[in-house]
């Protein structure tokens, strides 16, 4: 082979590397593009909704379905579990989560709740009105996704639709409580593997026992409780509101809120743990503690709905009203329908009525279409798995760094 051969082939390989980073450069600027506008479109429908009036709505439904929901879960878990030790986990998870004046509340009725009644008739009734009064909190979140969503039932419903609503309401209900006692099961798991540690590895120092237990445990739980709420949200999203959504976009949404719901409870446990929030409300401190938390985390939680929402309609295969349901017309469109109304008296007097500064939101074939758009599709998944696995490596770390806190 000649030297002019070899020259050019080493010019060549230069041109192909210099194409590779001007490829991987314009991927990089692109995915980073778009996450900034799906950001930006998020927080916009998050604030255009008005979530902190449906946080607030659903904070006082769930003051209200509270004991019946939380003796529904024991009632369900006992059949596994002792009730004994659930309703320790649950104080202790919740202890651990809101702090301890919400615990306080979550103790007591525990300990004052009952079912009343014998027989298996008085049983079945006294679950039935259970199941009715834990399925307000998830009626409320049903209404809030659909004003999320831009969707409302059909006035012409009747009784059928109510009907499905409530046993909609019954089987999320019943999902969230298997869920959680799939949770408790782990965590009782994950207990008694700590005990196990220094019997499998005797040999080592009690130090280095200690960082492998604090960080395979905080491992663990991390993803068990990112799993749950994946699953959870996930069912919540495709099952509760009166819309048609893909399984793909339900579990990029289900995942994004769990991510934005476990990152976002850590901070408000930490402000609730280090605040007194409750002492100025005298003995409905611990209630308003309990309040606060569910306020805020109803933020978290709409606020990934929202994501959902922007990515599937962007991204996705768009979110769709059900048969039962219509689109809601957004609010900034009554401006000229108001004008159209009033044209004949405009045109009367010599007016005219205001230019069209606003236009419709694209369809999804309209933002992009052929390779650009399944391009643009796979890269922001990319960029999501990215961003979740990153982050859920940040929350190992702060996780392993707070247990080591409370060990010392």
């Amino acid at each position: 082979m000649s030297i002019n051969n070899l020259l050019a082939e080493e010019e060549g390989r230069g041109d192909a590397d210099g194409e590779k980073k001007r490829n991987l450069k314009e991927t990089a600027l692109f995915v980073l593009r778009e996450t900034g506008i799906l950001l930006r479109e998020t927080f916009r429908e998050w604030s255009r909704d008005n979530a902190s009036q449906l946080g607030a709505a659903l904070a006082y439904y769930t003051a209200l379905s509270l004991a019946p929901l939380l003796i529904l879960v024991v009632v369900i878990a006992s059949t596994i579990l002792k009730d004994n030790a659930i309703q320790s986990e649950i104080v202790a998870q919740t202890r651990n989560a809101m702090g301890e004046d919400a615990a306080r509340v979550i103790q007591t009725i525990l300990q004052n709740a009952h079912m009343s009644g014998s027989g298996i008739l008085a049983t079945v009734i006294s679950i039935g009105m259970l199941m009715f009064g834990a399925s307000g909190v998830f009626g409320q979140l049903k209404s809030a996704l659909n004003t999320v969503w831009e969707i409302e039932p059909r006035p012409d419903r009747g009784v059928k639709g109510i009907l499905k609503d409530r046993l909609i309401s019954f089987a999320v209900v019943l999902e969230a409580g298997s869920l959680l006692i799939l949770s408790l099961m782990l965590d009782t798991f994950l207990g008694v593997l700590s005990n196990q540690i220094s019997v499998w590895f005797p040999a080592l120092p009690g130090l280095v026992r200690m960082i492998v237990l604090l960080r395979t445990l905080q491992t663990v739980k991390i993803f068990v409780s990112f799993t749950v709420f994946t699953l959870l949200f996930a069912f919540i999203y495709k099952t509760l509101p009166d819309a048609e959504i893909a399984w793909k976009d339900v579990w990029i949404g289900g995942a994004a809120t769990s991510l934005l719901f476990t990152l976002g409870n850590m901070l408000i446990g930490l402000y609730l743990g280090h605040s007194s929030i409750g002492s100025a409300y005298g003995a409905a401190g611990s209630l308003v503690a309990l309040l606060v938390w569910v306020y805020y985390s109803a933020q978290v939680f709409f606020l990934g709905a929202e994501f959902t929402q922007v990515y599937a309609n962007r991204y996705g295969s768009r979110i769709v009203p059900s048969d039962d349901a219509v689109q809601v017309v957004r609010q900034r469109r009554s401006r000229h329908e108001i004008f159209e109304m009033m044209r004949p008296s405009l045109i009367a007097t010599g007016q005219t009525g205001p230019e069209e500064d606003e236009k419709p939101l694209p369809s999804a074939g309209e933002t992009a279409t052929g390779e650009e758009s399944g391009r643009r599709r796979s890269l922001i998944r990319y960029g999501s798995i990215a961003a979740a696995a990153l982050s859920l490596i940040a929350g190992v770390i702060v996780g392993v760094r707070r247990l080591r806190e409370g060990r010392e």
